[in-house]
């Protein structure tokens, strides 16, 4: 497009700052190039196709009267080619200031678009610029590839007042630079808003692999302030839609967990209860008679401690006691044990603590067969705190000496933080503590894998 003078008119984008961020969040780390502006180039379907065929992956972004911003994105090339397009990374979305964006991920198997010369399409049910005229339009109601609900995402009012596609590229692409080694990412985390929803949806229909189970039960270990009750409310938070406090937490210098609590989990808060019971214990202390009683992990394995039960540091837990007889079911064990650590204090960690921590993992170790979770299934879980979870190459560093001192597998490092200054959820937060939780149920599964059938009970 060319201005009166012969010179290429510049394209303005009409996103804000705010909108430009939240895309970004469901893309991921990368950069939008404005390829097409309606009300620059016409709404004309070959205007359309001139601007962004063959372009990569694009992303539309519409803007209607009522002040809706919403759109799609396909990773496949616009090329008029006739076919139905496959696309398992596209997606619709609608997006508002101050607000989390909603993101909807076409179902598995169903075409994502139509490539022909029309207008650009999604799930052949949404129709932008159709017919060469500044409106949306939905077809195939009844279809499912999409289930988008029309007022949710833009309002139900069709008239656009403007419709913008832009190219989308990876940042590193852009640079003439290589990444040294000690730049590069210890694991590729996918930071945006599409990762969040997908991982929530997994662990919502998540299944224990033995079906007479309907949750499996995850037992967090670490010594005092590590930040296991913080873990709970975490997770809590997420599926809450908000930030809670349901467990105690803090950072006194003993711990403020006495009891073994059971904590099951809403997926939402009038929602059904998740697969998983996350149970917590009293943080373990340096000194002997101090803190969580090694001989206790041993009974609460087995499924021998009831909810609830006040630990006693001097005195560990006897069946006799709770009027208990015969082994306990396998859904009252534990099928994954995760250690809790303050990775900034690591390298803190006395010998005493350190020699706790190695005799809780040879005694989770020494009960597989069904009797505790065998030795693949104990993880480990950092908890990074303040700037440093951000900067992946000090958390890299971490992990090398949770290695060396603790003989942890590094495939089972996995680094979160827990909220405990924000007062509203954040997209980062959310990712690395939903990818940990989604690892502990993956987990579980592996040691209900090795469980003999005759044992179950």
């Amino acid at each position: 497009m060319y201005s009166a003078f012969g010179a290429p008119r510049t394209l303005t984008s009409k996103l804000t700052e705010e909108q430009r961020k939240q895309l970004r969040d469901l893309l991921g780390n990368l950069e939008l190039t404005l390829l097409y502006k309606a009300s620059v180039h016409g709404y004309q379907a070959s205007a359309f196709h001139q601007q962004c065929d063959n372009q990569g992956p694009t992303l539309l972004v519409a803007y209607n009267r009522s002040g809706y911003i919403f759109g799609g994105y396909t990773s496949v090339d616009y090329a008029q080619s006739g076919q139905q397009i496959i696309d398992d990374q596209a997606f619709l979305f609608s997006v508002h200031d101050g607000g989390d964006p909603q993101c909807i991920k076409i179902n598995s198997g169903c075409y994502a678009r139509s490539d022909d010369a029309g207008g650009p399409n999604f799930g052949q049910q949404l129709y932008f610029c159709y017919n060469n005229h500044p409106i949306v339009l939905e077809k195939n109601q009844y279809n499912s590839s999409i289930p988008f609900n029309s007022y949710k995402l833009y309002g139900n009012d069709t008239w656009l007042i403007e419709c913008e596609v832009y190219k989308v590229e990876q940042r590193s692409t852009l640079l003439d630079s290589q990444v040294s080694a000690e730049e590069k990412p210890w694991r590729n985390v996918q930071w945006k808003t599409s990762q969040r929803v997908h991982l929530i949806a997994m662990i919502r229909s998540h299944k224990p692999l033995i079906m007479s189970m309907s949750r499996v039960r995850i037992l967090m270990i670490g010594p005092v302030g590590a930040g296991k009750s913080s873990f709970f409310n975490s997770i809590n938070s997420i599926f809450m839609g908000h930030i809670t406090s349901k467990a105690m937490s803090g950072s006194a210098g003993t711990s403020l967990t006495t009891q073994f609590r059971t904590y099951p989990v809403k997926s939402s808060r009038q929602g059904k209860l998740l697969p998983f019971v996350l149970c917590d214990t009293m943080g373990l202390e340096e000194q002997s008679g101090a803190g969580l009683n090694i001989e206790d992990i041993s009974s609460i394995l087995q499924g021998h401690v009831p909810d609830s039960y006040t630990f006693n540091p001097t005195v560990p837990f006897c069946r006799d006691e709770q009027n208990m007889s015969g082994p306990a079911s396998l859904p009252e064990k534990i099928h994954c044990v995760v250690y809790v650590i303050d990775t900034t204090k690591i390298s803190l960690i006395s010998d005493n603590l350190e020699e706790k921590l190695t005799s809780i993992r040879r005694n989770v170790n020494s009960l597989g067969n069904g009797e505790g979770p065998s030795k693949h299934l104990c993880q480990f879980l950092h908890q990074v705190e303040g700037e440093t979870w951000s900067h992946d190459h000090m958390v890299c560093s971490y992990r090398t000496q949770s290695d060396s001192r603790l003989g942890v597998p590094v495939s089972c490092v996995l680094p979160v933080k827990n909220y405990s200054q924000e007062l509203e959820l954040e997209l980062n937060c959310d990712v690395l503590l939903l990818t940990a939780l989604q690892q502990m149920l993956r987990f579980a599964d592996d040691y209900l894998d090795d469980v003999d059938p005759r044992k179950i009970k």
